[in-house]
């Protein structure tokens, strides 16, 4: 069966839901472009495309929490793919594991998860 991922759909990108190789936790949503994919594929850690910078960035560069990929599915449409992997620490920049740490109230968002590290501390000051 031939593979045509469809990154025409959003102007040359694809969203890539990001899971828990072992829990199943998903932890962030990206999104990636064809050199991307092809850079995560190649080197077994998650590459995405900046939309804000536009660039690509490996995740982790800074913080060391890098994703190792164990897996890659693919949906029927092929324009979204989900990465089973494994995470070598929090994947949020704010400091918890997963970025849904907020569950939507009916009038507020309450914090589900414990934070895990200080992102001053490692990603300096925001501006």
């Amino acid at each position: 069966m031939e593979l045509k991922l469809n990154f025409e759909k959003l102007g040359g990108l694809l969203p890539a839901v990001i899971q828990d190789f072992k829990t199943s936790k998903v932890l962030m949503v990206g999104f990636l472009n064809e050199e991307a994919l092809r850079k995560t594929l190649e080197t077994g850690l998650m590459h995405f495309y900046s939309r804000t910078r536009n660039k690509i960035w490996l995740k982790g560069e800074t913080s060391k929490h890098y994703l190792v990929v164990k897996e890659v599915l693919v949906d029927c449409d092929e324009d979204t793919l989900l990465f089973k992997v494994e995470p070598k620490g929090p994947v949020c920049h704010e400091g918890y594991m997963s970025c849904f740490y907020r569950k939507l109230g009916e009038k507020n968002l309450e914090i589900i998860e414990e934070k895990m590290f200080n992102p001053e501390e490692v990603y300096g000051k925001k501006a």
